[in-house]
């Protein structure tokens, strides 16, 4: 696979706790060179972002994360911050579940909150953070009939935030799976490029990471 591939599936990523102004312009800078798919970045930079990429006559899209990264959060609080973020400028949101609900089975409960904030997104795309390596092979498979069933347009294995992010073995049954023309977004840990191009080979359309570029680079 073509680094330019590669680098065209990249969410470009910086979510860390202390992230400054100056790191996300450098990742968008970043992400305009390098012809990413998005720049992923906290919702409080959501605003200046959109306007700096429209100053510099790009297109690049903006995402950012909400409910992140525990999920916890009311439904009625992550619709807020979906809503919040599109008026920012935000054209991808992607969005943490609680999994707590899914360890009580209450897939409907889930299902209907993907659901909410997918219609405050105002049309832009949705991706559904399912936390894989909290969740049993059973529940990653009930969570792919979940947002194959949603509006949504994404599942996502991980936020990067808890044990640990994307694996081979969650991708590949994710792409056994998903139904409904949904795509899947690999993120959390990707630290090689060989790994990049694995999780492409195993199904998945997106890769969140803030190494890729960086590997690329050098």
């Amino acid at each position: 696979m073509k680094d330019e591939e590669l680098l065209k599936m990249c969410d470009h990523t910086l979510l860390k706790v202390d992230s400054t102004w100056d790191q996300v312009r450098q990742l968008i800078d970043e992400g305009i060179e390098y012809g990413c798919a998005s720049v992923c970045i906290p919702a409080s930079f959501v605003a200046v972002a959109s306007e700096y990429i429209r100053d510099a006559g790009s297109e690049l899209p903006v995402c950012t994360v909400i409910g992140f990264p525990n999920g916890y959060s009311t439904t009625a609080t992550k619709c807020f911050e979906a809503h919040d973020a599109v008026e920012k400028g935000a054209s991808e949101i992607d969005m943490v579940i609680n999994v707590g609900w899914v360890k009580e089975g209450r897939y409907d409960f889930v299902l209907d909150e993907i659901n909410a904030v997918k219609e405050a997104c105002d049309g832009r795309l949705l991706k559904v953070i399912i936390e894989t390596c909290l969740l049993t092979d059973e529940e990653i498979v009930e969570m792919c009939n979940v947002v194959s069933e949603s509006d949504a347009d994404f599942i996502k294995t991980s936020t990067g935030f808890s044990t640990e992010g994307a694996t081979f073995h969650a991708v590949e049954l994710m792409a056994k799976n998903m139904t409904n023309g949904k795509k899947i977004k690999a993120a959390g840990g990707i630290t090689t490029v060989d790994d990049a191009i694995k999780f492409a080979e195993l199904g998945a359309d997106r890769l969140g990471t803030s190494r890729l570029v960086k590997l690329l680079k050098g």
